[in-house]
This record gives C-alpha cells, structure tokens and sequence, in this order.
C-alpha cells in the first residue's frame, strides 16, 4: 500500500508517519509538497493520499478540498481530508472522500482506526 501526506508541514508530516507506521506498518510513506510529485503518485494508480485541508507546498489547487475533487477521478486513487473542521470532512466527503480524521485526533484510536479501515478497504480491492 502507498499512502502520501499531500501538503503537510514538517512537524504534522512527523505525526502522521508515525499514526501510519502504527496503522498500516507494511505501507510506504510518501511526503508530497509540489504538483509535479502528486502526478507522480497518480500515475502509478492505487494509492491513499491523506491531503491537508490547507495546502502546504506547490499545488494547482487552493486548498485540500479542491485537489481531492481533482484527483479522485484517477483510477484506485483514494483520499482521506485531515482537517478539525466538520463542514470541511464534510465538503471532501461530498467530493468522493474517504471519512478523514482531525489534526487533533492523530494520536487517538480513531483515527488509527479510520486509516486501518481506508488501507483494508484496498487491500481487499486487490
């Protein structure tokens, strides 16, 4: 399994390793600033890409909500939103997201708990 962290910073891209090490430790870790590393990503198909509601890097897009519309009609690629804000979870949800998870839950069950559940739903796909 692929996973990226789209348009993070370093200290939130620092958490989230860990959160995806703890649920899916076979998957390879991507850090993805730039628009020409996201292509890169897509076009080798099936993979997860957790995108940070503000975009921290160089994208085409504004914003994380934006960039999952954009991006989900690629096939096997799937997005989870990391983001606090309910009506944000549920605008990229609207767009064909996975159910995200906040900044602030990143230590917790829960969100250990909905990234074990995307990576299942993969794996199970193959």
């Amino acid at each position: 399994m692929r996973i990226a962290l789209v348009g993070h910073c370093g200290p939130d891209t620092s958490y989230l390793m860990l959160l995806v090490k703890s649920a899916a430790p076979g998957a390879t870790i991507e850090r993805i600033n730039t628009e020409s590393s996201l292509q890169s990503f897509i076009k080798l198909g099936d993979g997860l890409l957790l995108v940070n509601r503000v975009l921290d890097g160089d994208f085409s897009d504004d914003d994380g909500i934006g960039l999952i519309e954009r991006t989900l009609s690629t096939d096997g690629v799937r997005a989870m939103l990391i983001s606090n804000y309910e009506d944000a979870q549920a605008a990229a949800v609207r767009a064909g997201a996975l159910p995200g998870f906040g900044k602030r839950d990143i230590g917790s069950p829960k969100a250990k708990q909905a990234l074990a559940a995307a990576v299942g739903a993969a794996d199970a796909r193959r």
